[in-house]
């Protein structure tokens, strides 16, 4: 497995001047394409010259120049979120013309180096893999069960009562799925069974 991936903890901005043309960039986390383009809504300035932007979630990514030469805004965006080992993030970098062209260039590096220092100076969190699984108990052991879950960093997602018992989905750290195996099958005595949902 590669270096670990970091999310933002949070929103974050960094502001750039390079020959009188001011650049903000704008990094949130987010979680879906619909995630980042309402990020993007939120963010862009109608009354600038150009709304840049690049996000990546796993294995897709999107990118947009917004009128700026082609591969001098976007994709140098991009670059900087997968330079940085970021995942799960947009960024956003708005330009206000101060007069004097950059050439190609100096807007990739512009745009390149503000989304870069953005991320740089974020605060990061690791991003860890998760398992997404299900079991049944019976009304009685409940409690119990989301309780013993809960020790091991699990969220329950859904609760469902049915006549014999509730059915549990839940989501936890990967590396902890085999030790909520184990501990299920203990508090049930072999009763429960814990199906993945992946």
């Amino acid at each position: 497995m590669g270096e670990r991936l970091h999310t933002l903890a949070q929103a974050s901005r960094h502001q750039l001047d390079v020959r009188k043309s001011r650049f903000l960039a704008q990094a949130a986390p987010v979680e879906s394409p619909e995630q980042a383009l309402a990020f993007l809504r939120e963010v862009a300035d109608p009354s600038a010259t150009h709304n840049c932007w690049a996000w990546r979630i796993g294995q897709d990514y999107r990118f947009n120049d917004d009128g700026e030469p082609g591969g001098t805004a976007g994709r140098p965006i991009l670059q900087a979120i997968e330079g940085q080992g970021i995942d799960r993030a947009m960024v956003v970098v708005t330009r206000w013309f101060g007069g004097i062209k950059l050439g190609t260039g100096g807007l990739a590096r512009a745009y390149g180096g503000a989304a870069a220092e953005c991320l740089r100076v974020a605060e990061r969190v690791p991003l860890v893999a998760m398992a997404r699984l299900a079991t049944r108990c019976s009304f009685a052991e409940l409690a119990l069960f989301k309780a013993r879950l809960k020790e091991l960093d699990a969220g329950i997602e859904q609760e469902r009562y049915e006549a014999d018992g509730v059915l549990l989905h839940f989501r936890l750290p990967q590396e902890r799925e085999q030790e909520a195996r184990v501990r299920i099958a203990d508090l049930s005595r072999g009763r429960s069974e814990v199906l993945s949902l992946d």
